[in-house]
């Protein structure tokens, strides 16, 4: 058998403490798949004497990221600190500078640094892995890379983040709105107490990059991401779309805009309206389910456990045991100078269904403004339904359109931009097709 693989483990959260029991828990079988032996041998956190329900004892404490990165008693770095800069990144760099091997848990790093850490690698023989960084505990990282790696995928879209599908949940079987349902996933522990990142779309964002450079061949370009979030969903728009056969999942979508390979790179995170035949609208909870289409293999679904400490320490070590195999391939399936940077696909001649909701006025002639609008940007009505007046005196307004281009969605907005009769911005959900 070969000699141990050593370890060091910077980040002693509860991933990085579930990183740790599960190398002792379940050393022999670790063993046995890896070939060898992987010892921790250093840990690094910023409070060394707190309690993280493992005994870490046995292991250098190393408060020095840099020495972690240079050890000469260490083969691969963890990193499981968090943040697309600053000590994360540092340690990354100096990690492959070192010729260490470095596995991650990041996605922020790996979607805003991921093109120059992977090229570091290549250029030192050097395996950067993070499995962990996209859907917690569910393989879909290597399933793509590897297991879908002959196939040309036409289209990855998915539940990208549980917090959000969680809340949505709540909302669908409570009729509850969005504020309310977000306190109480605080106050359970499913939410941050800063969420933003969550419901704004931004964590689902950075790995939709991440998925769309594995599934496209690009390289990956968070910064072309079009990001919206759920903070202005109702659990009037919940009780809307399940009339119309319909449930809403916040959805990260990426394929490829144009014929014979396409031109340009469309990604998307914003909520949709889900039929509820398909397989997503049946993902509840804090679940993660990602889905993609290759010519080939046709439709391939990934669902499990997207975050918390066991499922995203399981795919941390996984990646560790592939070090210790020798299986050190390119960060994103193909190597660097194969990927392409393809542009931003602009959006206006997309075609399909929206659905669109207004708070409007209870008086007369909203309606009728609220459709010419839509008969002078040249977006068709399929349903419309308003209301009945609130105490307030305003109404909600609902519809869904005709198969049409976005740009007759942006029109009809920009028409009905400063309506008196309009309470805050309108709030529009693409139908996934």
């Amino acid at each position: 058998m070969q000699p141990p693989l050593k370890i060091a483990l910077a980040g002693l959260g509860t991933v990085g403490a579930g990183v740790a029991q599960l190398i002792t828990q379940n050393k022999d079988i670790i063993t046995r798949r890896a070939g060898r032996e992987i010892q921790i041998t250093a840990v690094s956190a910023r409070d060394k004497n707190k309690n993280r329900g493992v005994d870490l004892s046995s292991y250098r404490w190393m408060d020095d990221l840099s020495a972690m990165a240079s050890d000469d008693d260490v083969d691969v770095v963890v990193e499981l600190i968090g943040g697309s800069d600053g000590p994360a990144l540092t340690l990354a760099r100096e990690s492959l500078s070192h010729g260490k091997n470095f596995v991650t848990a990041n996605k922020a790093m790996v979607a805003h640094h991921g093109d120059e850490l992977a090229t570091k690698a290549e250029k030192n023989g050097l395996a950067i892995k993070y499995e962990a960084a996209v859907a917690g505990g569910i393989p879909v990282i290597k399933g793509l890379r590897d297991g879908a790696s002959a196939n040309r995928i036409e289209r990855v879209y998915g539940i990208l983040n549980g917090t959000c599908n969680f809340i949505l949940s709540a909302m669908e079987k409570d009729g509850r709105d969005f504020a309310e349902v977000l306190a109480d996933a605080q106050a359970n522990g499913y939410a941050e107490a800063d969420p933003s990142f969550d419901i704004g779309g931004v964590d689902a964002a950075h790995k939709l990059s991440i998925l769309a450079s594995l599934c496209f061949g690009t390289k990956v370009d968070f910064g072309a991401v079009s990001i919206g979030g759920i903070e202005q969903i109702k659990a009037a728009d919940i009780e809307q779309a399940a009339a119309m056969g319909y449930r809403i999942r916040l959805l990260g979508l990426a394929e490829i805009d144009g014929d014979n390979g396409g031109s340009a790179l469309f990604q998307r995170v914003h909520p949709y309206l889900v039929r509820k035949t398909h397989p997503l609208a049946h993902v509840t909870g804090p679940t993660n389910a990602v889905v993609a289409e290759g010519d080939f293999s046709g439709r391939l679904l990934f669902q499990g456990a997207g975050a918390g400490d066991k499922p995203t320490a399981s795919a941390v070590v996984a990646d560790i045991i592939d070090i210790a195999r020798g299986e050190t391939g390119p960060m994103f399936g193909m190597e660097q100078k194969h990927l392409e940077q393809l542009p931003k696909a602009e959006s206006g001649h997309r075609m399909g269904k929206v659905y669109l909701r207004f708070i409007a006025a209870d008086r007369p002639g909203v309606l009728a403004e609220i459709t010419a609008a839509t008969r002078d940007a040249g977006l068709s009505i399929e349903s419309l339904i308003q209301q009945e007046a609130n105490a307030d005196g305003t109404a909600l307004v609902s519809m869904v359109t005709h198969d049409g281009p976005e740009s007759a969605v942006a029109e009809t907005l920009r028409l009905l931009s400063g309506s008196e009769n309009l309470i805050n911005d309108p709030m529009v959900m693409h139908i996934l097709r």
